[in-house]
């Protein structure tokens, strides 16, 4: 659907609650960053009333500036040594089953982050033993030694999202680039016992044959799990929407997903990868 009125399938509607309260209170007490609020994620109310949330570690701000993303570019924070630990206890006070962890991208740091990620996955284990985690990681600058690191605390799962097709990279994910991403899922897959996954938004301007490519190309590299959604412009400053696609065309990329060879696939407009995330994890059980 060409541009004009947001359609109705993409109007949410919430009213806050007290588990939704709670879970902000808590992030607020423990000085927590989260990527619901800190990306204006249009689940986040959601979430949040569900009693979870996704959190993201190394600051507030990144180091890169995405086309569709609404965290802060700014200068990064210095890292704070004491967030894994301050993690962990989140996890265990919210009674977690699941956890994604995600982070902001830090091309200051010599291994972009990727201690703290092992250090966050091994103080969840020490402390929510049976809690299954999933890291959503950047692309280390391509690191393989950095991946290794997040691999070695042996997440559940780690996902890495590629955002978009390879065509509008330039425009989308200018200080990233589609073959590196790919070549780190690869990396990933090549642990048999950590699942791989990544994500697409649709709406920026791709072709339907660029859509199957993308798809093609993350199975191809060995892709256990996919999300795709629709791309709802975070502010002004951010790329503008092409197009809304309808539900029954998510329907039909799901189905075309799982065809490829996806051991689990969820495409709707509201579909993020964090979003309801444990369920790619239960449907491979």
């Amino acid at each position: 659907m060409r541009l004009g009125c947001k359609p109705e399938w993409l109007t949410k509607r919430w009213s806050e609650t007290g588990e939704m309260a709670r879970v902000e209170s808590l992030i607020e007490e423990l000085g927590l960053n989260t990527v619901c609020r800190e990306a204006s994620c249009p689940n986040y109310s959601e979430c949040f009333g569900r009693g979870t949330a996704t959190f993201m570690i190394l600051g507030a701000n990144c180091t890169r500036n995405c086309g569709f993303c609404g965290v802060r570019h700014a200068a990064p924070e210095p890292v704070d040594a004491e967030e894994p630990s301050r993690v962990s206890e989140a996890v265990k006070r919210l009674g977690l089953s699941y956890v994604v962890v995600t982070s902001v991208t830090r091309d200051d740091l010599a291994d972009g982050g990727a201690s703290v990620f092992a250090h966050t996955v091994l103080k969840i284990r020490e402390h929510s033993p049976s809690t299954k985690i999933e890291v959503l990681i950047p692309d280390f600058g391509g690191n393989g030694a950095a991946l290794g690191l997040v691999a070695e605390a042996a997440p559940d799962v780690i996902s890495h999202n590629i955002e978009t097709v390879r065509e509008m990279y330039a425009k989308m994910r200018p200080q990233a680039d589609y073959d590196r991403s790919l070549l780190l899922l690869r990396r990933v897959a090549e642990r048999s016992r950590i699942k791989c996954k990544s994500g697409l938004m649709l709406g920026v301007g791709e072709t339907c044959a660029q859509v199957r490519a993308a798809i093609d190309d993350l199975r191809a590299a060995g892709c256990d799990f996919l999300t795709i959604g629709q791309y709802l412009r975070p502010s002004p400053a951010n790329v503008p929407v092409e197009e809304y696609i309808e539900p029954a065309a998510f329907d039909r990329w799901a189905e075309y997903a799982r065809a490829a060879g996806f051991e689990f696939a969820a495409a709707a407009p509201f579909v993020r990868s964090s979003y309801h995330a444990e369920e790619a994890v239960n449907a491979a059980l």
